[in-house]
């Protein structure tokens, strides 16, 4: 008999704790959820960094672009003097 109540009461106690125990269908869903803001994350970070690797192409060739402009606006300047240089010769003369 009171081997009897013994194992009426571990089956009791394994029923109990089963029945308290954590619901693998919510913990699979919490899973299924991380495993998704995972890739989502991974592919945000991935969109970052071609972003990132565009802005910095731009960049560099808005510099080029601003190099250029500044080479031009030196060669007009030059330009103008010499013009202005050689007006003023044949005006002396």
């Amino acid at each position: 008999m009171k081997t009897w109540v013994g194992v009426l009461g571990i089956l009791a106690l394994a029923g109990a704790l089963s029945a308290c125990g954590p619901d693998m269908k919510v913990i699979q869903e919490n899973t299924n959820r991380a495993q998704a803001a995972q890739a989502k994350a991974e592919s945000d970070a991935t969109a970052a960094e071609q972003s990132a690797t565009a802005a910095e192409a731009a960049a560099k060739k808005a510099s080029d672009d601003a190099t250029a402009a500044e080479d031009a606006s030196r060669r007009a300047n030059d330009a103008v003097s010499r013009l202005e240089a050689a007006f003023a010769t044949s005006v002396t003369k």
